[in-house]
C-alpha cells in the first residue's frame, strides 16, 4: 500500500513537471486549440488595426485642410503687398486697412450668413437655407463643419479683397467696409452655391449640369473681378488719370513691394489649389504640378507679349501674368494634364496684357493693379479652358456648361453689385473728396502716414544739387 502511495505521487510530481515544461514551449494546447487561440487574439487587433489607419486618415484630412486654410488666409498679406506697392505711397495704410476689414469684416458675415446661404439644405439649387450662424455645428457637433468653414471662409475673403485693388486711391472707408460685407454675405455665396453646394449639405443647379471649377477661376476670381468692374465704373477714374482724352500712367511707389505680394500669392495658392480637395490624397501632386506650371507659364506670356507691345519686358505686366496663370489653372487644376497647365498660363498671360491695355486706354475704366483683368477676365478664360483641356477629353456638351457658368456668374454679380455701389454712393457716399484723394487717404481717413519719415515734397522736385 506504501508502494503505490509512493508511485502516485511520483507519477504526480512527473505530469505537473511535464505540464509546466509545455506551457514554457508553448505546447499546454493542441495545434487546433492553439490555433483557435491565436485567431482570438488576432481578430481583435485586426480591427484595431483598421481603426486606427481610418483615423490617421481622417485626422491627416483634417490638418491638410486646415494648414491649406492658412495659406490661404496667407494670400491677405499677398493681396496687400500688390495693391499697396502698385499705388502711391500717400494711399498705402488705407490699402492695408481695407485687407484687414476684408478678413475681419468677412469672417464675421461668412459665419452669420454666408456659409448657410452658400451650403446650407437647399430645396430649389439657388441658395441654402440652413446652418446660420455656424448652428449646424451646434446641432451635430461634427468638428469637420468646422475644419470646412475655415477653409470656405478665407476664400470668402478673397473674392472680396479683389475688390479693394479696383477701387483703390479714391473709395471711402466706410463704404469700403459696407460692400465687402455684402460681397461676404451675399453675393459671393449665393453663386457659390450654385457651383459647389453639394461639397457640404446644398445641390446647386450648376453643378447639376457638370460645371467644372475645382478651386474657383470663376466662383472665386471672377465673383471678384466683376464686382471690381462695376465698382471701378461707379467709381470713376482717379483725379489726373485721363486728361483731355489722353491717359496718363499712376505708377505705383513700390515694385518690390508688389513683386513680394505675387510671390506670397503664389506661395499661397498651393493652399487654395491643392487645398480643394479637402483631403490629404495623391491628388494633390498633380495639382501642385499645374499650379506651378501655369504660375511660370503666365509669367512667361506676360513678359513675352509686354516685351512685343512696349519693346520692354514689363516688370508689372510680367508679375501679373504669373497671377493670371495662376487664375487661369484654379477651374481645371485636377482635370487637365501638365501640359495642358503650361498652355493655360501662357495663355492667360498673354490675355492679361492684351485686357488691361483695352481696359485702361479704350473702355477708360481706371483699375489700378489689373484686378479686372487678372481676375475678372483670366478667371473666365481659367474656366473655360477646365472643359478645353479636359483630360478626359472635350465636348460640345462640356464648353457648352462652362460657357453657361461664366455668363451666370456675371449675370448675377455685375448687375447685383453694380446696384449696390449706386445704392452706397446715393446714402452713405462712395468716393472721398478732390481734396482728400489729392491729399491721400492714410492722412484723410485714418490720421497716419506709412512713410513719415521719407516724404518728397512736391516743392523739392526737379531742384538740382
Amino acid at each position: 500500500m506504501k508502494r503505490l502511495l509512493i508511485i502516485a505521487v511520483v507519477a504526480l510530481l512527473l505530469s505537473s513537471a511535464g505540464m509546466l515544461y509545455a506551457d514554457e514551449q508553448g505546447l499546454s494546447n493542441p495545434p487546433e486549440v492553439a490555433a483557435a487561440e491565436q485567431s482570438q487574439t488576432a481578430q481583435p487587433a485586426t480591427e484595431e488595426a483598421e481603426t486606427t489607419a481610418a483615423d490617421v486618415q481622417t485626422n491627416a484630412d483634417f490638418v491638410w485642410t486646415l494648414v491649406a486654410a492658412f495659406l490661404v488666409f496667407f494670400m491677405q498679406a499677398g493681396f496687400a503687398m500688390v495693391e499697396a506697392g502698385f499705388t502711391r505711397a500717400k494711399n498705402t495704410v488705407n490699402i492695408l486697412m481695407k485687407n484687414l476689414m476684408d478678413m475681419s469684416m468677412g469672417a464675421i458675415a461668412y459665419w452669420a450668413i454666408g456659409f448657410a446661404l452658400m451650403f446650407g439644405v437647399t430645396k430649389t439649387g439657388w441658395f441654402g437655407t440652413t446652418g446660420f450662424f455656424l448652428s449646424d455645428f451646434a446641432q451635430d457637433k461634427d468638428p469637420w463643419t468646422l475644419a470646412f468653414w475655415m477653409f470656405q471662409v478665407v476664400f470668402a475673403a478673397t473674392a472680396a479683397t479683389i475688390v479693394s485693388g479696383a477701387m483703390a486711391e479714391r473709395t471711402k472707408f466706410v463704404a469700403y467696409l459696407a460692400y465687402s460685407v455684402v460681397i461676404s454675405g451675399l453675393i459671393y455665396p449665393v453663386f457659390g452655391s450654385w457651383a459647389w453646394g453639394s461639397l457640404y449639405k446644398g445641390s446647386g443647379w450648376l453643378e447639376g449640369l457638370g460645371f467644372i471649377d475645382f478651386a474657383g477661376s470663376t466662383v472665386v476670381h471672377s465673383v471678384g473681378g466683376w464686382a471690381a468692374l462695376a465698382g471701378a465704373i461707379v467709381l470713376g477714374p482717379r483725379l489726373g488719370k485721363y486728361v483731355d482724352g489722353k491717359v496718363k500712367a499712376i505708377p505705383g511707389h513700390n515694385i518690390a513691394l508688389g513683386a513680394l505680394g505675387v510671390f506670397i500669392l503664389w506661395f499661397g495658392w498651393y493652399g487654395f489649389n491643392p487645398g480643394s480637395t479637402t483631403a490629404a490624397t495623391k491628388d494633390i501632386a498633380l495639382i501642385a504640378v499645374n499650379t506651378t506650371l501655369a504660375a511660370a507659364g503666365g509669367a512667361v506670356g506676360a513678359m513675352m507679349m509686354s516685351w512685343i507691345m512696349f519693346k520692354k519686358p514689363e516688370a508689372t505686366m510680367s508679375l501679373n501674368g504669373a497671377l493670371a496663370g495662376l487664375v487661369g489653372i484654379t477651374a481645371g487644376c485636377a482635370n487637365v494634364l501638365p501640359g495642358g497647365a503650361v498652355l493655360i498660363g501662357i495663355i492667360a498671360g498673354i490675355i492679361v496684357v492684351l485686357s488691361v491695355v483695352f481696359i485702361d486706354q479704350v473702355l477708360k475704366i481706371d483699375d489700378p493693379v489689373g484686378a479686372i483683368s487678372v481676375h475678372g477676365v483670366c478667371g473666365a478664360w481659367g474656366t473655360f479652358a477646365a472643359g478645353l483641356f479636359n483630360a478626359e477629353g472635350v465636348t460640345l456638351k462640356i464648353l457648352g456648361v462652362q460657357l453657361i457658368g461664366i455668363a451666370a456668374a456675371f449675370l448675377w454679380v455685375f448687375p447685383t453689385a453694380f446696384i449696390l455701389f449706386k445704392l452706397i454712393k446715393a446714402t452713405i457716399g462712395l468716393r472721398v473728396s478732390a481734396e482728400e484723394e489729392l491729399e491721400g487717404l492714410d492722412v484723410e481717413e485714418h490720421g497716419i502716414e506709412a512713410y513719415p519719415d521719407f516724404q518728397i515734397h512736391p516743392s523739392a522736385k526737379g531742384l538740382k544739387l
